[in-house]
């Protein structure tokens, strides 16, 4: 590509989409660190509160997109914190079961506030349609990601 031929919106879209997704967790994390959370803090309790609890460090590593040795760090903070509890499988003895505790699903509603209030805002400009849209093909990138991942 000469200086003169504009971008297409598939060589545009990889760095853009890096960008916008620095300035997004930014924008959460400049309003999360008031409740004491990093970055890598908030995402594990709101998918446990997504989940229900009961799942297992594997699992839920696999869902937030992080190595488990860097998720038992952050789990044993939010223990010491008293957010989550871990608890014997039942049908496995050598697996833990991660639940939120009441401190823990005070915190998730806290985080899902702040979440509300500083989306609503950068998402303002979008009606339902359009972040449907946006969500399908976000699920179409993770599809070709998988897919690339299992050497497809």
């Amino acid at each position: 590509m000469d200086d003169d031929t504009p971008a297409l919106p598939r060589q545009r879209f990889g760095m853009r989409f890096v960008v916008l997704a620095r300035r997004w967790r930014r924008a959460l994390d400049a309003q999360l660190a008031a409740l004491g959370l990093t970055d890598a803090g908030w995402p594990p309790l709101m998918y446990l509160a997504e989940a229900g609890g009961g799942l297992t460090q594997r699992e839920l590593a696999e869902r937030i997109g992080i190595d488990g040795s860097s998720l038992v760090r952050l789990l044993d903070q939010h223990a010491r914190a008293g957010w989550i509890e871990r608890r014997d499988d039942p049908q496995d003895r050598r697996t833990w079961r991660l639940f939120l505790t009441r401190d823990g699903r005070a915190v998730v509603r806290r985080i899902q506030a702040v979440l509300d209030r500083v989306e609503g805002r950068m998402l303002a400009g979008l009606d339902d349609a359009q972040l449907q849209a946006l969500l399908d093909g976000f699920d179409r990138i993770g599809e070709g990601i998988e897919a690339m991942e299992a050497g497809e």
